[in-house]
């Protein structure tokens, strides 16, 4: 499927501002999911954009406003083509005994330590263990199923909430209030992932739900975050809490990195008072 998106970020300040330095990871990926076929980045006051690919892969964009403003706005564009096919299909397997083994693995887990380790978002608690014990790795009959099954309770069992948390929230507080946006669901599956030894990621992105909406896709939205699960003898899959879905034609990736720390999609420094931030995110599925 065809897929356009917008994105806008637009900052305001009561007084001017200067010295604005930011990144920005906003670039959609291509892969064998997905082909980005154009992205465009524009800054309000102009700057020079410096572009370099970060630890996870994930390209960013850099750029500073030095003089003063009382508005920046930063506004990107990208055409993606995603497969319009279940995830996995014509990928390897191996039989669950063996994905098993492999997660045991010094070797395995040496190559993904870095989606192993707990974060200060990700944090392994008793209460992640409790949790957790609802779904014993060994009971599965593979990884595939028992991620999707951890996906479904996740969703079943937590309130989707806008009020209820923020960007700092972590899982200890999202497992004590049983609800939150999907920064906390995928937060939380990748605690528990990661609390039995299966490496998970964090991903950054955009969901067109447009023909959801009684046909119509011209609202805006925002974005999106779900997780990666590395089955072993397979690759990294990827799984929604939020919706209670596996990745499919629907979903446009951004990035991925440990937690959501790693992949903000805007952040910066500037010099000056405190301003308001506003988001605005359309996402359409074109004709063929």
């Amino acid at each position: 499927m065809k897929i356009e998106i917008s994105h806008t970020t637009r900052y305001t300040y009561p007084e001017a501002v200067t010295d604005s330095v930011n990144e920005i990871r906003l670039t959609p990926r291509t892969n064998y999911r997905q082909s980005c076929f154009h992205h465009e980045v524009k800054v309000t006051p102009a700057a020079d954009l410096m572009t370099y690919e970060d630890y996870f892969g994930n390209r960013v964009h850099a750029f500073t406003v030095n003089r003063p403003h009382k508005e920046m706005v930063i506004q990107t564009r990208a055409t993606v083509v995603t497969v319009d096919k279940p995830q996995g299909v014509g990928l390897p397997s191996v039989p669950h005994a063996e994905q098993l083994q492999l997660l045991q693995n010094e070797a395995f887990r040496d190559r993904y330590c870095e989606y192993l380790l707990p974060t200060r978002y990700t944090e392994i608690t008793e209460e992640l263990y409790a949790f957790a014990a609802q779904h014993p790795l060994e009971e599965a009959s593979d990884l595939h199923s028992w991620a999707n099954r951890l996906s479904s309770t996740i969703y079943e069992e937590f309130t989707y909430d806008p009020e209820a948390t923020s960007v700092h929230t972590t899982v200890r507080r999202t497992l004590r209030l049983k609800r939150g946006v999907c920064q906390d669901y995928a937060h939380l599956m990748i605690a528990v992932c990661r609390s039995l030894g299966v490496p998970t990621r964090y991903v950054s992105g955009y969901h067109f739900v447009g023909d959801l909406q009684g046909g119509n896709a011209d609202f805006e939205q925002a974005s999106h975050a779900w997780v990666e699960v590395h089955i072993p003898g397979t690759g990294w899959l990827g799984f929604d809490p939020t919706n209670n879905t596996e990745v499919n034609w629907r979903y446009v990736k951004l990035g991925h990195g440990r937690d959501y720390q790693d992949i903000v999609p805007v952040k910066g420094v500037y010099c000056g008072v405190k301003g308001e931030l506003d988001v605005a995110v359309d996402v359409r599925r074109m004709e063929q």
